[in-house]
């Protein structure tokens, strides 16, 4: 009898998706566009560490993530100022992605020069300007998301919207994959050279390089951004205005755009979805939107952050991850400083892909209780002790680099052990938040209160993850030493260099001057203080924050709840 009825809800289950698998691929497809300039941003810092910037550099590069933490500022927006008779998504959609293609295609021009490092001629990487360029694309990326998960809502039909999450899930960290992973692995020329290439056709670069990429890149968005322009349209929908506020209203919790990588996001939407199921199995098979304009969002949003425990709560976020920052943002590049290759690096991440799928459904069986932040009280002294486990890994590496430049297998075994565990600790952490902002999260508001928490949760580890970047180079100690070339010497070395005349650097110095140089040597490494500052900092905000943590977690529903009024229109 129950595999009887196990086989009926999966038939169930296949028959609700027809209709809509079309519509799955290509909300697949876009997720996967969006994580592209995600990863490609997350490249660029390995990239500009083999050129030797200083740590204050990749700090000013590291706010190009943040568009996606913000976002909620101009979500509400997007969300209600549309051209009608284009369609409300693809107002902002289309224009969104034929920016993001042309901003990559026009980058690919410059990109070489914007990354060149050349210490005979003076030239180095343009950090403010990439950082403009890549702040730019993150933020038409962070449209872009606005723009199709709320299109999502309405391009499913009601029964399936919950596999919005998954769509987003798995096409961003595809996208992510390809514009990280894969491009640093075939712009390696030691990685092609090694597993791409025969003995005989060794080249001295990989086989796309970052130009070629942002070429190809450009003209993908910028094709399928013509063809969902002409093929792909909108259903017209009225909109049904609120009068009072409901407390079974899923659609209207969901007006504005979420992060839903996250389970708990995922799980929400499905109870949601069930319930509107059973209640309305009567009504059209797509949902109606219910919207709030921009001004009531913004009153809602500020009713929120008025609430007490909303506020204590807030300043928990802000600040959890301090004993986090120096270890989990500076380490990796410290890695690559020391002679690791940034595309073995990267490949790292393949084998944690399984453990991040798993992980957060076997955490979720532990927080799914009364009391999820137990965990995240638990978990945080150990995630806190990589705060002595990765320096000591950074001390090491050097020891066991070999003569060729290369590092044995153990020493990446090792590496992914660690990581491993890293992971078992940080989603631990994540999805014990996720669970209590899905627990204390306004029912009749549920997405913009999510929203609105997970923004202020990423904010809470983008500013120290930026600031423990700035504060390398003021806790180094270096001893420097200025260097000069005589001219002839620079002539003969100097003769095959080519300087664009777009670059901003000086031009090279004439034969009567000479080429000078400071090379330093570092005497003290402010990394290793900096992570040690931060385990004491983190096990100090433990001892302030646990008891906070519980006590939050006890309070009643009422206290996270706030009302709506809508005005009749």
């Amino acid at each position: 009898m129950a595999t009887n009825k196990a086989a009926v809800r999966t038939k169930e289950t296949f028959s609700n998706l027809k209709g809509d698998y079309g519509n799955i691929a290509f909300l697949l497809l876009l997720y996967v566009l969006q994580g592209i300039p995600i990863g490609l941003s997350s490249a660029v810092p390995l990239l500009l560490q083999n050129r030797k910037v200083s740590y204050s550099e990749q700090a000013l590069f590291s706010f190009v993530t943040w568009p996606f933490s913000l976002k909620l500022l101009w979500a509400p927006i997007v969300d209600s100022v549309y051209w009608r008779k284009f369609g409300r998504r693809k107002s902002w959609l289309i224009p969104v992605q034929l920016g993001i293609g042309l901003f990559m295609l026009t980058l690919a021009q410059s990109i070489n020069s914007l990354l060149t490092d050349d210490p005979v001629t003076g030239t180095k990487p343009n950090i403010h300007l990439l950082t403009f360029i890549f702040l730019m694309l993150n933020f038409l990326a962070a449209t872009q998301d606005i723009a199709v998960d709320g299109w999502a809502l309405t391009m499913l039909k009601r029964r399936n919207v919950g596999y919005a999450s998954t769509c987003n899930t798995a096409g961003q960290t595809a996208g992510f994959f390809i514009g990280n992973v894969i491009f640093l692995a075939l712009e390696s020329a030691d990685f092609c050279n090694k597993y791409l290439r025969s003995a005989d056709k060794q080249e001295p670069v990989g086989v796309v390089t970052f130009e070629s990429f942002l070429h190809h890149c450009g003209w993908v968005f910028l094709v399928v951004t013509i063809v969902v322009a002409i093929l792909k349209r909108e259903r017209n929908q009225r909109t049904e205005v609120r009068t009072q506020p409901s407390d079974h209203d899923p659609e209207l919790s969901m007006r504005l755009t979420r992060r839903k990588s996250s389970d708990a996001n995922e799980l929400l939407e499905g109870s949601s979805n069930s319930r509107q199921t059973e209640d309305s199995e009567e009504l059209d098979e797509h949902a109606v939107e219910k919207e709030l304009d921009v001004r009531e969002t913004y009153t809602l949003l500020l009713k929120i952050i008025k609430l007490p425990s909303f506020r204590l709560f807030a300043v928990i976020l802000l600040t959890c991850k301090l004993g986090f920052s120096a270890p989990d943002a500076v380490s990796g590049l410290k890695l690559v400083e020391a002679g690791v290759h940034k595309e073995n690096l990267a490949l790292l991440a393949v084998p944690m892909v399984p453990l991040q799928i798993i992980l957060p459904w076997v955490i979720s069986r532990i927080t799914c209780g009364p009391r999820p932040l137990d965990l995240f009280v638990k978990a945080y002294p150990y995630r806190l002790l990589f705060g002595i486990l990765f320096p000591l890994i950074v001390y090491w590496t050097p020891m066991v680099k070999l003569a060729d430049g290369t590092f044995p297998t153990y020493y990446y075994v090792v590496l992914v052990f660690v990581y491993a565990l890293h992971q078992v600790t940080v989603y631990s952490i994540f999805v014990a938040l996720m669970a209590f902002h899905a627990s204390v999260s306004d029912p009749s508001i549920g997405g913009s209160y999510m929203t609105l928490l997970n923004t202020i949760t990423n904010l809470g580890g983008n500013w120290p993850s930026t600031t423990a970047l700035w504060l390398v180079d003021k806790l180094t100690i270096q001893s420097c030493v200025e260097k000069c070339t005589q001219p002839e010497q620079a002539s003969l070395h100097n003769s095959s260099t080519i300087v664009s005349s777009n670059s901003t650097t000086a031009a090279p110095p004439t034969p009567s001057s000479p080429i000078c140089r400071t090379d330093c040597e570092t005497l003290f490494d402010g990394y290793y203080l900096e992570c040690a500052i931060c385990v004491i900092v983190g096990f100090v905000w433990l001892q302030w924050g646990a008891n906070r943590l519980k006590r939050i977690q006890s309070l009643p529903p009422v206290a996270w709840f706030v009302s709506i009024n809508k005005s009749n229109k």
